[in-house]
């Protein structure tokens, strides 16, 4: 988290003590893919994940159901500071409107 703070990122993760109120209660519960994916929709954000295969499987189906998301970022299970190197690279390159919509790997 503090790696991808210092590149000036807002990162809501689990678990994190800067959440507050709402954000820190569904962080703190068990929560389906499809809850993930539209909780961080609902917020306005895309999510990161290292669960390659169901984040695949839903972005499918948003796609086809003509549902929207903030983006999918699909990174392997890397040193912290790797995860933060490979999306602070993707971030740099894209704006936000080229990752709505989108599933992306770093």
């Amino acid at each position: 988290t503090s790696h991808l703070l210092s590149f000036s990122h807002k990162v809501l993760t689990h678990p994190n003590t800067r959440c507050r109120g709402l954000a820190r209660q569904f962080l703190k519960s068990r929560k389906t893919d499809r809850e993930q994916l539209a909780y961080a929709t609902s917020i306005g954000r895309c999510i990161l994940t290292h669960n390659r295969v169901d984040f695949e499987r839903l972005h499918i189906q948003s796609i086809t159901g003509s549902e929207q998301h903030f983006g999918i970022i699909v990174i392997p299970q890397k040193s912290a500071y790797e995860v933060a190197q490979r999306v602070g690279i993707l971030l740099s390159l894209l704006t936000n409107c080229e990752i709505e919509n989108r599933l992306l790997y770093a």
